[in-house]
């Protein structure tokens, strides 16, 4: 399985928390997204189809890399969103600081567990280990939901922000997840994909 994080948005580049907030790419966030549709058409591994959140800076992403690459866009999936993050949708950090203080996380109301984001992970994965375990899936996602489905397939994943556009490939062994490419932005900067 393949896990992409959308490219970026206006928000993105303000450092303003999107949640689920329906943001668009901007023209940078499109950039990215063909870079990366570039660099996976000329590597040897190859996707089936791709599949993304139903937000549509994540959908917008699938869409330009499985035009690029030739493969099918599966329906957006609900459970792929990024966390509802509540009042902080929308803020900065001096935002945050300004409004709750240092302790922002703890006085911010309205944001969506862990349990309940970890939950939504843990039913896409097991659905397509249980529908479709042959089929190579590429899933576009967001940053904060990535954090937290990574560690439910590889516990040894590092603790890192996932970038916008970042690539990462995680393979079934029958019993484990086994990373073959981690938040990779290679393609972000490399002249070669541009």
């Amino acid at each position: 399985m393949g896990l992409v994080r959308h490219g970026q948005t206006a928000w993105n580049a303000l450092g303003k928390i999107q949640g689920q907030t329906d943001i668009p790419l901007n023209e940078e966030g499109i950039r990215q997204a063909q870079s990366l549709a570039r660099r996976i058409a000329s590597e040897e591994r190859r996707w089936d189809a791709v599949i993304s959140s139903d937000l549509s800076r994540a959908e917008e992403t699938a869409r330009i890399i499985a035009d690029t690459i030739g493969v099918r866009q599966l329906p957006g999936d609900s459970r792929l969103r990024e966390r509802y993050f509540g009042e902080i949708e929308g803020t900065t950090a001096a935002d945050r600081l300004k409004r709750w203080g240092d302790n922002w996380p703890l006085e911010a109301a309205g944001a969506e567990s862990d349990e309940s984001v970890n939950s939504r992970a843990a039913s896409f994965i097991e659905q397509w280990k249980s529908e479709s375990p042959n089929i190579s899936l590429l899933v576009v996602s967001h940053g904060n939901f990535m954090a937290s489905m990574l560690p439910l397939m590889c516990s040894t994943t590092p603790d890192e922000h996932i970038g916008n556009l970042s690539y990462s490939i995680l393979q079934w062994n029958e019993e484990s997840w086994m990373p073959l490419l981690y938040n990779c932005t290679a393609h972000v900067q490399n002249e070669q994909w541009h």
